[in-house]
């Protein structure tokens, strides 16, 4: 089944597809004890069908035309008991199917989340988000409807087909031929509309990612959009986006619609001419008008599931184009892992950070850092300045493995961090940026987002340590007030106070702050940082900043400026850069 799915394919996409159709599998194969329920119940439900048409023939040759009250009145009552039970088994079916589904459904998602989360923020500052939410929504929203509904709707119709075709035999043979001629036709023509589906449904998908990635730059910036009085041009862009998206749309509908058309007609040409030929066998007196009907439902019931198993081949086409943009999110390699056998983390953890020769450069930049080392002291507190784009970021992503130096390599403690484990690593080392990451939820949810098990107590400690409690009082519901989508109606210093008291109630062993009291007065900052000090005594801190004021009183000061650190000032700090 797989071979002949990739072979309907077109064979530049070939080895993607696989790797996305064994993928797929691996989904539903955990889920073949409910696939088989589901058969069984399709099983029956399309025999109770097929029932129907032949109790309609016995309705009219053994009742009616018989003029046999009884044996009309035993039928009428089969009649019903079969459409209680088709209903019956319709609901059930229904339900188990939504079921499945979800399951296959949200599995999908998750897996290609939790790869995405594996990337480093080189991948994502490439994509537009617009795009991955496109992917990550509509594209395997397509391929689990593929996985469950399209092959399930087959199955359901190559059972329906089989069993249509043998009572079509049964009640006459000569006439079941029209359907021999039939299906070739459609499969010719099918096949040479395979092409366009494909080319117009990834046009579609594109367009579709193009108003995604529009409204998520776009809304956050109402605000912006306001005070720059230019919200009447991005309606005007919305607009354009909307006008390619509809235009793409209506193209593939027009193709759609050719490629259902014809078969379409097809199957009215056969079935007026299976009319044409049993009607005058039953003006004849060769044939019963009650066998007729029921040729003529079967007709139906039998070139119904063949353009439906056809339309399974177009939409292969279709959700080949979302298995392509879902395969290519899952081939990306992620460029930083957690060794196999991770080294446990050295016991007690003092902190202390030394660089060895290390150098890092973006593609096609000048290096960031160029074979610089050295040493930060356990429990010392350094400050690091620099022009803005200089890399101080930079660096502390490589601390925290984000990126890995193209040389040299970073120990804490003496050990190499890319021998430990991520999550270990990043737990122990926590940053406080000028940018401010707040979820939905409730300020103590937000408070607890890097320890979840703190406890009310410590939550509150933290929290007025880093001098919220004026926040907490103005807040309707205190600690549990919903804070809205990414905090928006709290100051810049509000947020900031926030992420320093998730950072004080994380209790790392290496605190950054990153521009962390920017948004915040001096006197506040002093507060902070004096707290931080009283908190963080004994524990390694790295404070960047362009405020003087922020700087005081740090034991180290250390120059980023072109690729290479230097002492501001006479320290024990150990500096060696043979760049």
């Amino acid at each position: 089944m797989l071979n002949w799915l990739v072979r309907a394919i077109h064979a530049d996409d070939r080895v993607r597809l696989e790797q996305g159709f064994r993928w797929l599998y691996s989904f539903v194969q955990p889920q073949r004890a409910a696939i088989a329920g589901l058969l069984a119940l399709s099983l029956l439900a399309s025999a109770l069908v097929l029932l129907q048409p032949w109790l309609t023939k016995m309705l009219i040759d053994d009742g009616l035309l018989a003029g046999d009250y009884g044996a009309l009145f035993q039928i009428a009552i089969a009649m019903v008991i079969v459409g209680v039970l088709g209903t019956v088994l319709s609901g059930l079916n229904r339900y188990l199917h939504t079921r499945l589904s979800g399951r296959i459904l949200f599995a999908l998602r998750t897996d290609v989340y939790a790869h995405l989360q594996r990337l480093s923020p080189r991948f994502f500052g490439q994509r537009r988000v617009g795009d991955l939410l496109s992917r990550l929504d509509g594209d395997v929203a397509a391929i689990q409807r593929f996985a469950v509904d399209s092959l399930f709707s087959a199955v359901s119709s190559l059972i329906g087909l089989v069993g249509a075709l043998a009572l079509l035999v049964v009640l006459s043979w000569k006439l079941a031929l029209l359907v021999l001629v039939l299906i070739p036709l459609e499969v010719l023509w099918l096949r040479w509309m395979r092409r366009k589906v494909e080319t117009h449904t990834r046009e579609m998908r594109e367009r579709s990612a193009d108003i995604s990635s529009f409204l998520v730059e776009t809304l956050p910036a109402v605000k912006f959009i306001q005070s720059t009085g230019q919200e009447a041009r991005e309606r005007d862009r919305l607009g354009g986006l909307n006008d390619n998206y509809l235009g793409q749309l209506l193209r593939l509908q027009i193709v759609e619609f050719f490629t259902h058309a014809i078969p379409g007609t097809l199957t009215s040409l056969t079935r007026a001419a299976a009319f044409l030929i049993g009607g005058w066998w039953v003006i004849q007196g060769q044939w019963q008008l009650g066998s007729l009907i029921a040729f003529s439902t079967y007709l139906g019931m039998a070139t119904g599931p063949v353009n439906s198993l056809l339309g399974l081949y177009v939409a292969i086409q279709r959700m080949s184009v979302s298995l392509n943009r879902v395969s290519e999110l899952r081939l990306t390699e992620a460029e930083i892992e957690s060794p196999v056998e991770p080294v446990a983390l050295p016991f007690p953890l003092r902190g202390a950070l030394v660089l060895e020769r290390v150098g890092f450069a973006y593609e096609g930049r000048a290096p960031v850092l160029d074979n610089v080392s050295v040493t930060f002291p356990a429990g010392g507190k350094v400050a690091l300045a620099g022009a803005s784009g200089a890399g101080k970021s930079t660096l502390i992503d490589l601390l925290q493995r984000h990126y890995d130096p193209q040389q040299g390599c970073i120990r804490l403690d003496g050990v190499d961090i890319r021998t430990l484990d991520l999550a270990d690593l990043r737990r122990t080392i926590a940053v406080v940026s000028q940018e401010i990451t707040l979820f939905r939820g409730s300020l103590a949810d937000n408070l607890r987002y890097a320890r979840p098990d703190a406890s009310d107590d410590q939550l509150l400690k933290a929290a007025y340590d880093a001098q919220l409690e004026a926040l907490i009082e103005q807040l309707p519901q205190g600690l549990d007030t919903p804070l809205g989508e990414r905090g928006q109606q709290l100051s810049g210093g509000q947020k900031q106070r926030i992420a320093i008291a998730r950072a004080l109630l994380q209790q790392p062993a290496i605190l950054v702050l990153d521009e962390a009291t920017s948004a915040v007065d001096e006197e506040t900052e002093q507060q902070v940082i004096a707290a931080v000090d009283r908190l963080f005594a004994g524990r390694t801190r790295i404070l960047i900043s362009h405020r003087p004021s922020t700087l005081a009183g740090c034991d180290h000061r250390l120059l980023l400026q072109n690729g290479h650190l230097s002492v501001i000032e006479p320290t024990p700090v150990e500096v060696d850069h043979a760049g």
